[in-house]
This record gives C-alpha cells, sequence and structure tokens, in this order.
C-alpha cells in the first residue's frame, strides 16, 4: 500500500512537471531522494521514463480531432494541413532521434546528476525571462500551426535535441526554441506537445527493451498505476497551461526554475559535505 501512495505522488509531480517547463527531471531527482521505491535500480529507471506514456496520452485524447488526419468532420484542405503537421513533426524529431539512440546510455552516464540539473534549470529560467522581456512588444510572426516552415520545425527539433541533458524540460527546450523564433506562446505550446509524442513513446520503448518483460505482477501494478495517475493529471496540466498563457507569459515558469535550481544545487551539495 505504501510503495502505491508513493508512484501516485510520482504519477501527479510527472503528470504536472511533463507539461509546464519547470523540469521534470528536477522534480524527480527530489522526490527520489524524498520518496524511495523499495524496487530495483533498473526497474526504477524504466519506470521513471515510461509513466510518461500517460502524459502523452492526455494530449492524444485532448488534440485527437487537431492530430486526426482522418476524421469524417474536416474538409480535404484541413486533411491536407492535418497530414502535413504531423510530417513537420517528424522532421522536428529527427535532431533528437539522430542524437538519442546512439547517445542515449552516454548522456545518461556523464550528465545524469544533480549539479547538471541545477545547472540547467537555472539556465533555462533565465533565458525564458530574457526572452520574454526581449519579444516584449513584438508581434509573434507565426499564429498559425501551418505557418511554421520547415527550418523553424528543425530549429525547434534541435532544441529537443538539447532537452536530453537532464534537468533542462523538454517542453521548456522546445518553448525556448519556438519563442525565439517568433512563434506565439500558444502555438509553440501545442508544437511542443505534439513533438512530444514520438519522442516519449520513443524513449520509452528503448527503456522497456532494455528493461526486457521480466515484470513482476507488483511491477505491472506499479507501472499501470503511475501511468493512469500521469494521464490524469496531464489532463489538468495541459489545460492550465493553455489557459494562463492567453494572459501571461512564460517568466514566471522561468524565476521559479531559478528558484528550484539553486535549492536542487544546496540539497545535494549539503548531502555531498556531510557525506
Amino acid at each position: 500500500m505504501l510503495e502505491a501512495l508513493k508512484v501516485i505522488i510520482f504519477g501527479i509531480v510527472e503528470g504536472i512537471t511533463e507539461w509546464l517547463p519547470i523540469s521534470s527531471t528536477g522534480h524527480l531527482i527530489l522526490l527520489e531522494e524524498l520518496l524511495q521505491l523499495r524496487q530495483e535500480q533498473a526497474f526504477l529507471d524504466m519506470f521513471y521514463v515510461v509513466i510518461q506514456l500517460g502524459a502523452i496520452l492526455a494530449v492524444v485524447v485532448l488534440y485527437f480531432h487537431k492530430l486526426n488526419p482522418f476524421s469524417k468532420e474536416k474538409t480535404e484542405k484541413q486533411k491536407m494541413m492535418t497530414i502535413q503537421l504531423w510530417i513537420k513533426v517528424a522532421i522536428g524529431s529527427i535532431p533528437a532521434a539522430a542524437i538519442g539512440i546512439p547517445f542515449n546510455d552516454f548522456i545518461e552516464e556523464k550528465f545524469n546528476n544533480a549539479f547538471v540539473v541545477a545547472a540547467m534549470l537555472v539556465l533555462y529560467g533565465v533565458l525564458f525571462i530574457v526572452i520574454e522581456n526581449y519579444q516584449k512588444d513584438k508581434e509573434p510572426k507565426v499564429k498559425k500551426l501551418s505557418q511554421l516552415t520547415i527550418p523553424m520545425v528543425l530549429i525547434i527539433g534541435v532544441f529537443q535535441m538539447l532537452a536530453m541533458i537532464p534537468g533542462t524540460s523538454r517542453s521548456g527546450a522546445t518553448i525556448v526554441g519556438a519563442l525565439l523564433l517568433g512563434v506565439s506562446r500558444g502555438i509553440a505550446a501545442e508544437f511542443t506537445f505534439f513533438l512530444a509524442i514520438p519522442a516519449m513513446v520513443g524513449a520509452s520503448g528503448v527503456k522497456l527493451l532494455h528493461f526486457g518483460l521480466n515484470f513482476t505482477g507488483m511491477q505491472i501494478f506499479l507501472l499501470l498505476l503511475g501511468t493512469v495517475v500521469s494521464f490524469g493529471v496531464s489532463i489538468v496540466a495541459i489545460k492550465f497551461l493553455m489557459q494562463y498563457i492567453k494572459n501571461h507569459d512564460f517568466k514566471a515558469f522561468g524565476y521559479y526554475r531559478i528558484v528550484l535550481g539553486v535549492i536542487v544545487l544546496l540539497y545535494f551539495g549539503i548531502v555531498a559535505v556531510l557525506s
């Protein structure tokens, strides 16, 4: 029962932090310290990634009509535009796939530590504040998904690739990249959601393959529980973010990231000294 409660908390944190640009890794690394699941490390490494599938399912459910090129409610032109959107998502996914597949283990080994996480939290927090101040009085160049060009989606894809460094935040990095290109906040957030689908499904698939199919009954239960909770909370988090950015910028998230980065640095710095 205690393990299930811990997993529910992990699912809640994942569902919130996966879509708000505040780094799920930064939060989970602290949560792991506070709530240690009594499972083998290989399962935990897989668990933290695979519960993202619940978050992805939330995007599919919320944006099913927009993402469905076969909807009978769409005109032929709308269907073609939906197919073009998927092509842009595929192109935007190339940089992360090109680096992530061959170098995933190396990146995790070299960069998956609290100090890198803290540095990335602060760096991208500062970037959010600087970019929002720079774009303050400027009219966005891109106000529709159809206005995203191939070079634009490739550049946004490069920013998603940079998010492989823990603490960066996949949504945070891609939104920063989109804002730099003059994309409106709403479209930046939406394209970030869609770009996450192949990235997170791919990452989850890799982790499942590495782990194999040697699940115990308890592990299956915990994995499903975390995924379901992540799905439900993601629905709320995505709706909140899209409503929030109608009247606000991303600077609040930038300040939050800086504070969290300092907390992570201080906490693990003190732990390192005491040990």
